[in-house]
């Protein structure tokens, strides 16, 4: 348990960097902790409770955990790697395991004597029972040839087996007895009868809800949610007794107590949320708002109550458990509110940074029983091999318990103070003076609707003292909102939702953005501007300078079409050809590097990159350096091998060389400039490949070269910033010298055409890993060398470092638009992206 456990903390430090990372998080604490925490105790509980010694079973025990343990690990694996044999094979070992495990149950309650705890097991049985059905909707939903609708179905199907049966009724069976005995207290009067009637009215409701969910009928999955609701509620209405008695005051209690908590108020958004759904996908997204309450405000705090309770039994020693016990209860308090608060911050409709900064925090109050769980273990095996005797341990004072407790609430707060000052407006507080201007009286209405990661239109030009009336669409795939500078927003609206913002007098220049995390950044920004007044000028983010290359208009930038006429560099490889006496001139020539964004490149060929030249191992090639630029410059081929002391000279405006060289060797090969500062010239655009082809090279349907490189924009019209180049710190990265280009004119091809990409990565700072998103290479060809050939195998990416170069084929199974990116993400967010457009 602990080994999932440290497994799903890791996963949700890296998430970003993880394929299925939000898929993994869940399994790794439903399918991985919590289902290993089910058969260990349900197992134990079961003989204790009716008094049937596991005598030889210690060892069918142990096979059940190993076999389950195998099976998810495979089920894991295949999800990751998106295969769904393993999927199926893992889930069918998974499903084995529940029937042995609900068979061996079973069989022990018919042989045991007439037991007062029976019902208990009978709750084990039940929810051994359900588990394979919900694996094998988990199995089905892996299948790619699922139709989306009945995976939407399955999604809801799938949850409510394994969260409110497989966890559910085990939690719900297990507190009849563990909870009284965590408390130290008799157990009430009326628990048992409630359990024992209450376990047929929990299943009734659950085939009631989850039946209605896989038919496509939230009004019935609401009506079978609520009647759980109501049977957990006559289940655990009797405990009220026992915690009137006697009240939580450790950690194991008091974590559990709000899991229950939290199990019971989710159940009740549930029922409403799906009673309110006109769809089965509106039930999957009201599924999904209770997800984070369900597993980390239940699942996770019971899970890691009774484990706190129950490791310092297992230990077993009375020195050994106190000590045990003490090391747990480390900051309880502490680590309980700031869950638990953090956990209300991440459920509520906050800002973005808020949740963010409270999901951060409640990793870390979780994260830190692992290592207690470790120093506890080791310091009880200490005090039980050292013989040590216990000391009477000193109650802590309930005012230092609530200091602590509160120092916790204090954390949070400070947390969401600090997401609320890193986006003040996202809470309704103004970050630009409004300006002083008479109200005309007149409304302005616009609409803008959300086109991607773009509002369209991004600028509304408004009559000065007018009122700002905007309706904003969600024409988009993704949750947005819109957040004004002024302190006006809207809520976050769905896909095909509409919104109204007011947006107030309009005096002064306003920016807007989505508040998402990510989205601004990624050019959701909108700037409203007053017309007819002295308050129209340009505003910026910060007071910034409206010339400057702000990451802001970079992001508005890659967020918006190039002007009608709009060309590519052609990527299309060029055919060797048995002449290489070239010329090529340097010039300063001012281009559009993006949007709106033109920089004074120094260029080879008229063109940054440089024009490719190819040809083959043998070949002469004889290339003529004209500068006609405004300052020195120099080349330097790759594809060459020679001394570069006159060759690679620096030479004046004006002058020209020739440079003569053998290419002896395959490859894509970088020509550049290398007049120092060399990064400089070749942030500024002095750049090109050599195509030498390998011998042997096959045919392919169609080919494509695209060179990565950065862009370190000075200002508009300006050359580039070299500030920012010795720093490394990009504004843009780009295939062929032009952010997004092959977004707006796509690469194409044919289904089961073969396409050959070669890449090269120019720098000057970084590198690639390029990466076709929906395709696998079957080939690939690096710095001389295959690094896979056609077989069984496949790669996701061409990983390059600067200057280094190589190509990769591939096929493409049906028609579409395939993405192309530097899966470095940041960069492929920079402008290091395209698409390839399929058809039939």
């Amino acid at each position: 348990m602990i080994a999932w456990f440290a497994a799903l903390v890791a996963v949700s430090i890296a998430h970003r960097w993880i394929p299925q990372s939000g898929w993994l998080l869940v399994h790794l604490l439903g399918l991985g902790a919590a289902s290993n925490a089910i058969l260990i105790w349900s197992g134990h509980f079961s003989e204790t409770l009716l008094k049937k010694p596991a005598g030889e079973s210690r060892r069918a025990d142990t096979a059940r955990l190993v076999a389950f343990n195998i099976g998810a690990v495979v089920v894991v694996a295949g999800m990751v790697g998106n295969r769904w044999i393993p999927v199926l094979l893992g889930g069918c070992a998974v499903i084995g395991v529940a029937v042995w495990h609900g068979t061996t149950l079973l069989r022990r309650l018919r042989s045991a004597l007439p037991s007062r705890f029976g019902h208990t097991v009978r709750y084990y049985v039940a929810a051994a029972g359900l588990l394979p059905i919900g694996a094998g909707l988990g199995i089905a939903m892996a299948n790619s040839g699922l139709s989306s609708d009945l995976h939407e179905r399955f999604v809801l199907g799938h949850a409510g087996i394994n969260i409110f049966g497989w966890v559910g009724l085990t939690v719900l069976g297990t507190l009849v007895t563990l909870w009284p005995t965590m408390l130290r207290t008799r157990m009430a009067q009326r628990v048992e009868t409630a359990a024992r009637r209450g376990l047929p009215a929990l299943l009734v409701a659950l085939v009631v809800g989850v039946g209605g969910a896989i038919a496509g009928l939230p009004e019935v999955a609401a009506a079978g949610t609520l009647g759980y609701l109501a049977a957990a509620g006559y289940v655990l209405e009797p405990h009220l007794d026992e915690i009137r008695r006697k009240h939580p005051a450790d950690f194991a209690t008091l974590s559990v107590l709000a899991g229950v908590v939290w199990f019971l108020g989710t159940l009740a958004y549930l029922t409403v949320g799906l009673a309110t759904a006109s769809n089965p996908q509106d039930a999957v997204e009201v599924a999904g708002g209770a997800t984070a309450a369900l597993l980390a405000g239940f699942l996770v705090q019971v899970l890691l109550g009774a484990l706190t309770y129950l490791i310092p039994v297992i230990i077993g020693g009375r020195a050994a458990v106190q000590g045990a016990m003490a090391e747990l209860e480390r900051g309880a308090p502490w680590r309980l509110s700031v869950a638990n608060a953090g956990l209300l911050l991440c459920v509520l409709p906050v800002p973005s940074l808020v949740r963010v900064t409270s999901s951060v925090l409640v990793l870390v109050a979780f994260a830190s029983f692992l290592p207690l769980a470790v120093r506890a273990v080791v310091v009880a095996r200490r005090m039980r091999d050292t013989a040590s005797r216990p000391g009477r341990p000193e109650p802590v004072p309930v005012r230092r318990r609530l200091g602590v407790a509160a120092a916790g609430l204090g954390v949070v707060v400070l947390a969401a103070a600090a997401g609320v000052a890193a986006d003040p407006a996202a809470v309704g507080i103004a970050t630009v003076d409004t300006g002083n201007v008479t109200a005309t009286g007149n409304t302005t209405e616009a609409e803008i609707r959300i086109d991607g990661m773009r509002f369209v239109p991004d600028v509304l030009d408004v009559p000065a003292g007018d009122r700002l009336v905007i309706t904003l669409v969600n024409t988009g795939t993704d949750r947005h909102d819109l957040v004004l500078a002024n302190g006006t927003r809207t809520g976050r609206i769905a896909p095909g939702d509409t919104a109204t913002l007011d947006a107030g007098v309009i005096g002064s220049a306003v920016d807007g953005w989505c508040s998402v995390a990510g989205h601004r950044r990624m050019g959701m920004t909108l700037t409203v501007r007053p017309t007819g007044s002295p308050g129209n000028s340009a505003h910026t983010e910060h007071g910034s300078d409206a010339t400057s290359p702000a990451s802001h208009d970079v992001a508005r930038s890659l967020a918006t079409d190039p002007d009608a006429g709009f060309a590519a560099y052609d990527p299309v490889t060029p055919p060797a050809e048995a002449d290489h006496r070239i010329t090529l001139a340097a010039t300063d020539e001012t281009r559009e590097v993006s949007p709106g964004i033109t920089q004074r490149l120094w260029m080879f060929g008229g063109s940054a990159p440089g024009p490719t030249l190819r040809g083959k191992v043998g070949d002469v090639f004889e290339i003529t350096l004209v500068n006609d630029g405004s300052i020195g410059h120099s080349i330097d081929f790759h594809a060459g091998s020679l001394a570069p002391d006159r060759p690679m000279r620096t030479i004046a405006p004006g002058e020209s060389l020739v440079y003569r060289f053998t290419a002896t060797r395959a490859g894509i090969w970088l020509y550049h400039c290398s007049t120092m500062p060399m990064s400089l010239h070749i942030a500024n655009g002095m750049f090109g490949a050599v195509i030498i082809d390998p011998p042997d090279l096959p045919p392919v349907d169609r080919e494509y070269v695209l060179v990565q490189s950065e862009l370190y924009l000075g200002p508009e019209g300006g050359e580039a910033d070299a500030a920012k180049v010795i720093a490394d710190e990009p504004d843009l990265v780009v295939f062929n010298g032009y952010a997004d280009q092959y977004d707006h004119d796509p690469l194409s091809a044919a289904v089961g055409e073969r396409v050959r990409i070669w890449l090269l990565a120019a720098g000057p700072n970084r590198g690639t890993s390029f990466h076709v998103v929906g395709g696998q290479f079957d080939t690939v060809w690096s710095e001389g060398d295959y690094r896979l050939r056609p077989g069984t195998g496949g790669s996701q990416s061409l990983g390059l470092f600067p200057a280094q170069g190589g190509f990769v084929e591939l096929e493409f199974p049906e028609p579409g638009r395939y993405p192309f990116v530097s899966h470095a993400m940041v960069d492929a967010e920079r402008g290091a992206h395209g698409i390839v457009e399929v058809r039939e």
